[in-house]
This record gives C-alpha cells, structure tokens and sequence, in this order.
C-alpha cells in the first residue's frame, strides 16, 4: 500500500470569499432562499450574457430537470429520450411524471449520445430529448436541435457536467434548446453543495417552474416577508415540490462562480498535462473539443484499449493501492436493474456504452490538486501499464 496520504478522487476548492460570504449570511438571520439565491440567479444570468434568459436556482440538477419536463407537460404516455451512459437521475425524472423512458446508443468516439440513434428512437409518442454533455464535452446540440425542429420535439439539456463548456463559441446554456440544466454537486466545476441551475428563454416554463419550485405557492417567502406592504397570504395553485435551493448554498455559489473561468484553465491544464503524459500508453484519451471551443473537464475519462495487458477492475485496485481514488462514469442505465427489468434492455443493444463501461475509469482532475498529486497520478497510471 502507498504511505503518501490518500489522494480522492475529487475535492471541492472552497476560498476565504466563501466562507465569509457563507458567515454572513449566517449572521444575516436569512439563511434559507432569499436575496443571496436572488444575486446568485442574476450573477449566472449576467455569466451567460444572453437577453431573455432567466435563470432558477435549485437544491439540485435533478430537480432542475423534474421542473423542467413538468413544465413542458410531459406525461403519462409520453416517451422521453435518453442516453443509457448517464447517471439514473437523467433517467428517473422523466418516470416521476409517468412517461416512459427511451435509451439509446453513444457515439464511441465522444462517449455523448448519437443524434442518428436519437432520430431512429422517434415514435408518435415521443415528446422530449434530453442530450448529456458527457464529461464536459458538448454534445452535437446543431443535429440535436435539428432533429427536435423536424419531428417538433422539446429539448431539455442535461448539462451537470457542461459549465462551461461552449459549442460553436456559444455557451452551453445559451443554445436554442427549451431548458438547460446545470449542477453544483461538490465534485463539479463549481459547487454550491447541493444544487443547480434551471436556465430557459420560455418565460412561460420559467414562470411555472418557480411556482413548483416551491410547494405550488404563488409567492416565495422572500417576497412575502420583504414586501413594502408585508402579506402573510398565498394561494397553492398545483401540488408542487420542495426544491429551491437556500441562501447559504448560494452564497457558496456567489463566489465560485466568479472564480470558474480560472477554475476552468486550470482543469484543462491538468488535462493537457495528462494527455502528454498518457501519449504512449495502451489508452484511449479524452476527446478535445472542437478547435476554438471549450471542454468544462468536470472528468478526465480514460479508455483502456485493447493492447492493454489488465482489466479496468484491477487497474482501479492497483490505483486504490497507490493511494489513489478513481470513479466509473457511468454504470449504464441499460445495466441497472429498474432500467434493464423495466424496459427489458440487454447490453447488445448498447454495445458502445457496454465497451465504454468496461474500459473506462475516471481519474482524479479538480482545482485543488497540486503539481505534485498530478505527476503523482501520471506515475501511478503509468506504473500499472507499464509494468514498474
């Protein structure tokens, strides 16, 4: 086993604008969703600099997404689709309303979902897409949204990973799709915590999506309790749910959000470190964006290739017993067994994903790694392929 100290797999880098940010709002007695929520949501609309766009903070990128299909009136017998190699709660909203879900394919190059398996999935009962910005890289969103405008289908961005990731210099976010959803899990490239982002040009989905946010009242309890003329009265207008996100996590999110474009450079840093260091290894490496756009990084995703002489399971062990942590993305939808019983899915019908899944595994990469964890990284990876 390794005596150096264990290293994760991924550490939030928390500053001393944060904590004091966090300290007085703690001291201000508003600790739930008030006027820092308010600042942050304005703060991230201001980031994407796109007119119409509003922007509402959650406790989490999954509520974001329930919010976001319930207010397209997606529903029981409605079909969504999907990416299998995603994470369940991509997945799982979709059932909460009663549709169904529909899983397809990934490109095997890019590890996103392929456009023309999207467009093959496409039934009468198809409602919604919702593409996954796998890793940080964008997805082909020009064929997404295309194929949404010709068969008049909604789109919902799953975008946990993608901040802030650009296609065709356009911000993820920013595109012409009906919502995008971000996160601010603690392993991504900001953090709040707990909690995400709800981005949209459809004042209408916008407008509804605050109602459910809370409880399907019509007015927040900010608004309540900070009018001239202070009212205790709200009407419940549908049985919403219990997702904003508090005034203490967006204090959190205040700050880090000013710091991601640095938070970023030093992501892709670490990424074009690694990539020079793996060259000559039985791997296959991330893919980059596309010239002039930008990869988020939220995972540096190695490929095990063929010539490689162990199997992803072992090389995560021999990792383990350097002191290293490592993670899997993902664990496919058409693997679990909800997903696999429910729909009967087998992996021959995913054998992209089934391939990337078995090779895969995510190496640590996050902002507060030093130069030396990096080289750290790289001896151990290149130890294990090697033979050393």
């Amino acid at each position: 086993m390794s005596a150096q100290p264990f290293l994760p797999f991924a550490l939030p880098e928390i500053g001393e604008e944060e904590i004091a940010e966090v300290v007085d709002t703690l001291r201000s007695g508003w600790v739930t969703t008030g006027p820092k929520a308010k600042r942050f949501e304005q703060a991230f609309a201001e980031f994407l600099a796109e007119p119409q766009i509003e922007c509402i903070a959650v406790n989490s990128a999954t509520a974001g997404l329930h919010l976001a299909l319930e207010a397209l009136g997606i529903g029981p017998g409605d079909e969504v689709i999907t990416t299998t190699h995603t994470f369940t709660a991509t997945a799982e909203v979709v059932r909460y309303l009663g549709a169904d879900v529909v899983l397809v394919d990934i490109d095997p190059a890019t590890l996103n979902i392929d456009p023309k398996l999207v467009e093959a999935a496409i039934t009468p009962r198809t409602k919604c897409i919702v593409p996954v910005h796998y890793a940080g890289l964008a997805v082909d969103m020009l064929a997404i949204l295309d194929i949404a405008r010709k068969h008049g289908l909604r789109v919902v961005e799953d975008a946990a990973h993608a901040l802030p990731t650009t296609l065709e210099r356009e911000l993820i976010g920013t595109m012409g799709s009906d919502a995008t959803v971000f996160s601010f899990y603690a392993n991504k490239t900001m953090t709040t915590g707990e909690g995400g982002m709800l981005v949209t040009r459809n004042a209408e989905l916008a407008k509804r999506a605050r109602v459910m946010r809370l409880h399907g009242m019509n007015r927040d309890a900010f608004d309540r309790f900070t009018a001239k003329v202070p009212s205790w009265y709200y009407e419940i207008v549908a049985p919403g749910f219990k997702y904003n996100l508090t005034d203490i996590a967006a204090a959190l999110g205040l700050h880090q959000l000013k710091r991601l474009p640095a938070f970023q450079q030093r992501r892709e840093q670490i990424a074009e470190v690694y990539n020079e260091a793996f060259a000559d290894l039985p791997l296959i490496l991330p893919p980059a964006a596309p010239e002039g756009d930008v990869h988020s990084w939220h995972l540096y995703v190695l490929r095990l290739a063929d010539a490689a002489e162990i199997e992803r399971d072992a090389f995560i062990e021999a990792m383990f017993a350097r002191g290293i942590g490592c993670s899997v993305h993902y664990i496919p939808l058409h693997l679990q067994p909800y997903w696999r019983d429910r729909y009967g899915l087998t992996p021959e019908q995913f054998p992209h994903s089934q391939k990337a899944y078995e090779r895969t595994v995510s190496i640590p990469l996050y902002t507060a790694m030093t130069d030396a964890d990096v080289q750290r990284v790289i001896a151990a990876v290149r130890g294990i392929l090697l033979g050393d």
